[in-house]
């Protein structure tokens, strides 16, 4: 079993202060949270940016802003810039940040109804085409999925060659509109990938640490962070994302598993 590669996603578009105050904003703020990830086990920092007010920006300004200043800190951890964005964004701001050729960037492969009236929308146009940048700029997508429709539009497409293997899958459960956090539901995710894919889950709020300790113990991966999850337990709300972290890494030590560094990570992924 490889060793535990875990992802830390440390803000997100969506979560605010007003949820808990720990959320970041700033440049500063944001390798605060990085920095307290990546110290406690965090191989990879799976990144959204705000403007200081808190407001979602895809900006590849602020992208290289934010990446600069964390790299300045922790040089060696892997930075996966996020291409959902917010809700409402375009093809163009979303993509924004694959010019800064990440090593690593989320590819979404399909639609979802996050609730009320927000849609978050990923046509197949739009899937091919975010493929086909990623592609061209050298960039390994994460193949980030919220039910098992999405596993297969990925399957297609890799079949195809847009996808290009091996695959490594993000699956997103517990989330409005999407498959729900059950190990049932993460052994039917995982149970549907191409043989010699690797595999994440994110389980969002409730779901994140049993989801988290399935994935451990199936060879999987583990994301945690304030933008799926805010608590650290039931009603202790966590005070940072290494806080977060810290509790994977306790997870699988009880279990037997190893955790990766970013260089193993590295291997692991069959980044250059």
């Amino acid at each position: 079993m490889d060793k535990l590669i875990i992802t830390a996603c440390i803000c997100g578009a969506e979560v605010t202060k007003e949820h808990n105050p720990n959320v970041p904003y700033t440049v500063e703020e944001i390798v605060r949270e990085a920095k307290s990830a990546y110290d406690a086990g965090a191989a990879i920092i799976h990144l959204h940016v705000r403007e200081d007010d808190g407001t979602p920006i895809q900006s590849a300004d602020r992208f290289r802003e934010c990446i600069d200043a964390i790299r300045k800190v922790i040089p060696d951890v892997i930075i996966q810039p996020s291409t959902g964005g917010a809700v409402g964004m375009s093809n163009e701001e979303r993509l924004a940040p694959t010019t800064l050729r990440p090593e690593m960037a989320t590819l979404d492969c399909g639609t979802c109804n996050f609730g009320g009236d927000d849609i978050f929308v990923n046509t197949e146009n739009t899937i091919i085409e975010f493929a086909n940048r990623m592609n061209e700029l050298g960039i390994k997508p994460e193949v980030e999925v919220f039910d098992k429709g999405m596993v297969d539009m990925a399957i297609r497409l890799n079949k195809k060659g847009i996808i290009k293997s091996p695959m490594h899958f993000d699956f997103v459960m517990g989330v409005n509109g999407g498959i729900s956090g059950t190990a049932r539901d993460l052994n039917f995710m995982v149970e549907s990938i191409p043989a010699g894919s690797t595999w994440t889950a994110s389980g969002v709020g409730k779901a994140e640490f049993p989801m988290v300790t399935m994935a451990i113990l199936m060879g999987g991966h583990a994301r945690v962070g304030f933008e799926d999850n805010i608590y650290l337990s039931k009603g202790v709300m966590a005070k940072s994302n290494g806080e977060l972290v810290e509790k994977v890494v306790r997870l699988a030590r009880e279990l037997g598993r190893e955790i990766a560094t970013p260089t193993e990570a590295r291997q692991i992924l069959g980044l250059k």
